[in-house]
């Protein structure tokens, strides 16, 4: 997974210097989205850019696993898939992709339903 998400951040200019990723519960995670982030509701990952220098990537993400676990029965996926498809996407955050928008919800999908391919194809 390192070597991976490494290899990811490289093909669009970055490097990884420092990328910690939390594994929490529901109660944990919503704590964090409402001190940090002002937002009332239930998520499945937090991403934080920590970095300073442009292209080095410093960041941590939180990920609730109890979300996953969730999504991954509502869509009717493998736990595994579901929890990589979540770092996946903490990582496209930290390489420039958003998610607020329709149109870029979309990008967003492709681009981790790529990374997924890649990395079990």
């Amino acid at each position: 997974m390192k070597h991976f998400l490494q290899k990811t951040a490289h093909s669009y200019k970055k490097e990884i210097q420092s990328l910690n990723v939390v594994f929490c519960s529901d109660a944990y995670l919503l704590n964090i989205n409402q001190q940090h982030l002002s937002h009332d509701y239930y998520t499945d990952i937090i991403t934080f850019d920590l970095s300073e220098k442009k292209g080095i990537l410093q960041a941590e993400i939180y990920i609730s696993v109890d979300r996953v676990k969730e999504n991954a029965s509502t869509l009717g996926t493998p736990f595994y898939q579901e929890l990589h498809r979540v770092i996946f996407h903490g990582l496209l955050h930290l390489l420039g992709y958003k998610d607020k928008q329709s149109s870029d919800q979309k990008k967003m999908r492709k681009a981790e339903d790529e990374l997924l391919s890649r990395y079990f194809g």
